[in-house]
């Protein structure tokens, strides 16, 4: 689906230590949703609960986060490793060229069908890190392979769900806010989100030799 690729290195500087940590980034693959599942449930819980309430983040985690599928069949879903003390997934995120704005395979709002480069946004789907490994520049790296792989199959828009806790990085980005949704919960409850864009320029025509 994309030209990103399947394997790309990057050596980041921990913050809490004086040496660099070697992280990896990969295409997602089916064998890696036990390990993603547990890493979703970790992240959500760790790292969400200054923005939502327990009953929210509970309900949400059985209705509308999640592994989305689609992403890794795709091939446009992208995993971090840590290379130290052990190859471990401590990051997941992706792109999508599908209407489907948010959601796991348990979300019942989902749409599949395809976007058009030229005139829909590619979306950014499903980022989370770990509580133990944020802040080592993880979100940005998959952030970077999500964009670059959009643009490369022609899209010059992307945007996102984005959650409360997530929009500080969006935006830092250059993801500018565009309206705030609500997403229903099975038990009545809701689940504030912040739909963002990014524009990128067209490419610069190709000039013929003269």
């Amino acid at each position: 689906m994309e030209n990103y690729p399947s394997t790309a290195r990057a050596t980041i500087a921990e913050s809490q230590r004086p040496t660099s940590m070697t992280f990896s980034l990969r295409k997602a693959t089916t064998e890696d949703i036990p390990v993603l599942r547990d890493l979703i449930d970790a992240s959500v819980r760790g790292l969400q609960s200054g923005d939502y309430s327990a009953s929210q983040i509970e309900n949400a985690l059985a209705t509308v986060y999640g592994v989305d599928s689609q992403l890794i069949a795709d091939g446009t879903y992208f995993v971090v490793e840590s290379e130290e003390p052990e190859k471990t997934i401590v990051g997941c995120g992706g792109w999508s060229c599908r209407k489907t704005l948010y959601g796991g395979d348990r979300w019942t709002g989902r749409e599949d069908s395809l976007l058009d480069p030229k005139n829909d946004a590619a979306k950014i789907r499903a980022f989370f890190v770990h509580p133990d490994w944020v802040r080592r520049g993880i979100g940005t790296m998959l952030l970077d392979a999500c964009e670059q792989a959009a643009l490369a199959q022609g899209f010059r828009r992307l945007e996102m769900g984005a959650t409360l806790s997530g929009v500080p990085l969006y935006a830092a980005r250059g993801y500018a806010a565009l309206e705030d949704l609500t997403v229903p919960l099975a038990n009545g409850e809701a689940l504030p989100i912040v739909r963002m864009e990014k524009r990128f320029p067209e490419p610069l025509p190709i000039r013929a030799p003269r």
